[in-house]
């Protein structure tokens, strides 16, 4: 199984900002709750979780830069 962002539905809003940034397509609204849909295209960008203005999605995942 892919790991992907995780939806808080309490907090979801229905704004669909996340939907806007995910260039994968991996969310979409439900009911006006975002809701994942599994792929393996997500990048782990973490955009969507960036962009949310209720922090209602969350990324089970870091991405680390490392300077050489």
């Amino acid at each position: 199984m892919v790991e992907m962002p995780l939806i808080d539905r309490e907090k979801c809003n229905g704004c669909g900002l996340c939907i806007r940034v995910c260039y994968c397509q991996a969310l979409v609204l439900v009911d006006n709750v975002v809701t994942v849909i599994e792929t393996e295209e997500c990048g782990w960008c973490t955009q969507c979780e960036a962009v949310c203005p209720t922090n209602a999605i969350s990324c089970p995942f870091e991405i680390v830069i490392e300077e050489e």
